[in-house]
């Protein structure tokens, strides 16, 4: 049985293989990927993620979440959310198709990760992190209640040079979903 989550406005559901073109509609577009540790993609990039989103779902136990936020009004997948698991703690992150931008979309995909997380997966802390040029996505982790850990300073090497990374974090006690 796959995931499938309800929001306001959103279903988060677990990928499935037709959705690959509406992923690469925003997985292939340099203004969505800027800030990521991925991306632009190819087409056989992005079949490749959707591959592996559906491989995660058959692990038992389930520590891999990648799912797809789909408006509820029409149907149409908008981005994905992701959440990952390890000794009792998660990490979200979140991607969105520009033209949903500024919508709060993020936020509430995010949120509803963070209940996921606590009231279903039973975590005892939740985490996510940024670059510090990616304002959006900080303003996303505060407004879902995160609070700012710090700056790691050139940790990651991706895309050719050393990153930085901005980290927020919410213990289960702090969570009021």
């Amino acid at each position: 049985m796959g995931i499938k989550l309800l929001t306001e406005r959103l279903l988060i559901r677990d990928f499935e293989a037709n959705d690959c073109d509406c992923v690469h509609s925003y997985a292939s577009n340099p203004l969505v990927t800027e800030h990521m540790i991925w991306g632009p993609n190819t087409l056989n990039e992005t079949m490749e993620f959707i591959q592996r989103t559906i491989n995660m779902q058959k692990r038992s136990p389930r520590v891999a979440f990648e799912l797809a936020l789909i408006l509820r009004t029409d149907g149409k997948l908008i981005g994905g959310v992701g959440f990952h698991v390890s000794d009792l703690q998660g990490e979200v992150g979140y991607c969105i198709h520009p033209d949903y931008w500024r919508q709060g979309y993020a936020s509430e995909a995010a949120a509803e990760m963070l209940r996921f997380g606590f009231q279903e997966v039973g975590l005892h802390r939740i985490y996510a992190t940024c670059r510090p040029e990616n304002i959006g996505s900080a303003n996303v982790m505060k407004k879902i209640g995160m609070t700012y850990e710090g700056h790691l300073r050139e940790h990651m090497f991706h895309k050719g040079k050393w990153h930085d990374s901005l980290q927020y974090s919410i213990l289960e006690h702090e969570f009021n979903g």
